[in-house]
């Protein structure tokens, strides 16, 4: 029943919520973002959701386009600006989804999307982590987020789906704010980002 109408109910009203109450900080980093990124405040990109089925995410972009002298993009620690290492610490750069979120596309709390690339490289226990919707956050995210391994982070996102239930995604939110106040896990061991997914024999 939660999984069916609940879930669902739950996210159309925490997003329109949090939209409209958070309205005067997007508006303000939008602005902020756009003098930063040379007038580009927005991050977008195609990812896989629910089914498979391809929708266009958005974050707030807090990393330029600088390029080197070969007309390449500079390794993403270069590209953060100060703001937007700020936005990233806070996780500020997750709320446009919350229009992901009401549109159907995510819900608060799931699997995280990731790369359409990625899609072939998945095992077939893996790909069960698109039984659902795609998250805000996740169990993945409030367990270590990107200073966990690829396969750990799959297992707990497939643990998720097994498990789904009301109590499971109020205990994640619950853990994901001491998570953003503690600004834990953001980045990846060796990078200001997280490492790509090469595959399960890499």
């Amino acid at each position: 029943m939660y999984l069916r109408f609940g879930k669902r109910l739950v996210d159309v009203l925490v997003a329109l919520l949090g939209l409209l109450l958070l309205w005067p900080l997007l508006l303000a980093l939008t602005l902020l973002l756009a003098v930063a990124n040379g007038g580009k405040p927005f991050f977008s990109q195609r990812r896989p959701g629910r089914h498979e089925r391809i929708f266009t995410l958005y974050k707030f972009k807090t990393m330029t386009d600088r390029r080197d002298a070969h007309g390449y993009l500079l390794p993403d620690a270069e590209r953060l600006t100060p703001l937007g290492r700020l936005v990233r610490r806070t996780s500020l750069d997750e709320l446009p989804q919350l229009w992901n979120v009401l549109v159907g596309d995510m819900s608060l709390v799931g699997p995280r999307p990731l790369l359409v690339g990625y899609l072939p490289l998945y095992n077939e226990r893996q790909r069960l982590r698109h039984r659902v919707r795609p998250g805000i956050t996740g169990w993945a995210q409030v367990n270590g987020r990107n200073t966990v391994s690829w396969p750990r982070k799959f297992e707990y996102d497939v643990w998720y789906v097994e498990n789904l239930s009301a109590s499971l995604d109020l205990k994640i939110l619950f853990l994901t704010v001491g998570k953003v106040l503690r600004r834990e896990g953001i980045n990846a061991a060796t990078s200001a980002t997280v490492e790509p997914f090469r595959g399960n024999g890499v």
